[in-house]
């Protein structure tokens, strides 16, 4: 019956996970700038990130869509790799999207010979706290007043790594 629930309700099909191309820069531009940024990224910015062939960008898909409900996008430099920004659509949020994506990306930074991974997300930000600590990444230090809020206070980044190898 799992069939029959997939084909009534096509949004509720697993997430997949795919590379992204310049292509899809838009839609990336659509989910930052709803991902609560200070400053989201334009699509010409976007397009230029996803084309640089120093930077991994992977999107996670579900339902009918062909849009990306989510991406990762990582800049990577000998055998290191920065997170630069991760987003998942308020929509497709606590349910797995975020799992799913964070892994196929991590495992094709493994592949590419990546051996450390690095973030940073702002303190309070407990679920992707929660989800960067199943990975297996650890708090390095922190920075005080890094990131701009909107209320025009700052607000503390919790710099994390992840040793791949």
């Amino acid at each position: 019956m799992d069939w029959l629930h997939r084909l009534l309700h096509p949004d509720s099909a697993p997430p997949r996970t795919m590379r992204l191309d310049a292509g899809q820069a838009r839609h990336v531009a659509a989910l930052h700038h709803r991902g609560g940024f200070a400053r989201g990224w334009e699509p010409a910015e976007c397009a230029a990130l996803i084309a640089d062939p120093a930077v991994a960008a992977d999107g996670v898909f579900g339902g009918a869509g062909t849009g990306p409900e989510g991406f990762v996008i990582s800049r990577k430099a000998a055998d290191e790799a920065e997170i630069l920004s991760i987003v998942i659509a308020p929509a497709r949020r606590r349910a797995g999207f975020g799992r799913a994506l964070l892994a196929a990306h991590l495992a094709r930074l493994a592949e590419a010979g990546v051996a450390h991974v690095f973030l940073e997300v702002e303190d309070g930000n407990l679920a992707a706290e929660r989800l960067y600590r199943h990975f297996g990444f650890r708090e390095v230090g922190r920075r005080k007043g890094y990131y701009p809020k909107p209320d025009g206070s700052r607000a503390t980044a919790i710099a994390m790594r992840l040793d791949l190898a």
